[in-house]
């Protein structure tokens, strides 16, 4: 897949310096933005379901949006911690194949880059009430994206420009890169591509392997050889990486949100919401707090 996505930018959420203790400890965490932190002293760790990575003093780790992680710090830990949501208008991706945690050796510029992301977007750290009734998770996000339209166009540019360069850190890594030689082919990208801009239809395997003029069972085992899923599961996933979007960000009712990511019903759409993430839509909502 081609790594160059026009149309695609980031858009801030969070940036701040946080001293974290014991209580830092948040199991079953899925949120619908990246996170990256840079660790200055202490440790802790992050578990996903297929590994324990420790959090260490002068690294840099990025968490990809929609991976189930747990954040646990057992004495002390300090760190600047970025999150930002992923804009992109082909709806696919960067991290589309590497959905996985990646830790780097920071350097001096990094420092820098945080340092300077604090300064010129002062009061952009979590106000954060543990009490879900005092904090509404919609009004949150709409209130911290509209500040990116208020700043100067010199802060929004450079803003932009320092995430772009702290995300590339991540892109060097042994672990971002793609070991397969052999590029996915046109077919499975426009499928992918199709998908992730129409999860709210009804889209059979047979559809999309119609659109692609492939014969189903040649489609389902070729797109499973270059993303590693059949198209059903890829699509199940998608639409309840969607439903966790809404979930967070919005008001919406569970009945609205599963029409929405093209579930025929609501028990279907709880059914597949469980499987996936482990969670139930009501579960989710009530852990996807703001977690630094």
């Amino acid at each position: 897949m081609s790594r160059r996505f026009p149309g695609y930018n980031f858009s801030l959420l969070h940036v701040d310096y946080v001293k974290l203790n014991e209580k830092w400890n948040y199991p079953n965490v899925i949120s619908p933005y990246f996170r990256i932190y840079y660790i200055d002293e202490g440790d802790g760790i992050i578990s996903t379901r297929e590994e324990k990575i420790k959090l260490e003093q002068g690294y840099l780790y990025i968490i990809p949006s929609f991976t189930v992680c747990h954040l646990f710090c057992k004495q002390y830990l300090s760190q600047y911690f970025l999150h930002f949501f992923e804009e992109s208008a082909e709806g696919i991706s960067l991290f589309e194949q590497n959905r996985k945690v990646i830790k780097v050796a920071a350097c001096d510029t990094d420092i820098v880059n945080f340092k300077r992301l604090l300064e010129i977007n002062p009061g952009r750290g979590i106000n954060r009430s543990d009490n879900p009734t005092v904090y509404e998770k919609n009004a949150y996000y709409k209130s911290y994206q509209e500040l990116n339209t208020t700043v100067s166009d010199a802060v929004y540019f450079e803003t932009q420009g320092i995430m772009f360069q702290l995300i590339a850190r991540f892109l060097h890594s042994t672990r971002f890169r793609n070991n397969n030689p052999d590029p996915i082919p046109s077919k499975i990208v426009e499928a992918i591509r199709y998908i992730q801009l129409n999860l709210k239809e009804n889209l059979t395997v047979a559809y999309l392997a119609g659109r692609a003029n492939l014969n189903e069972d040649y489609f389902s085992r070729l797109f499973f050889r270059y993303t590693g899923q059949r198209p059903l599961t890829y699509l199940h996933e998608k639409r309840i990486e969607r439903a966790q979007y809404l979930i967070a960000t919005t008001c919406l009712s569970y009945t609205e949100i599963a029409e929405k990511t093209g579930f025929e019903s609501l028990s279907y759409f709880a059914k597949i919401f469980k499987r996936v993430t482990g969670l139930t839509p009501g579960e989710y909502k009530k852990q996807n707090g703001f977690i630094y």
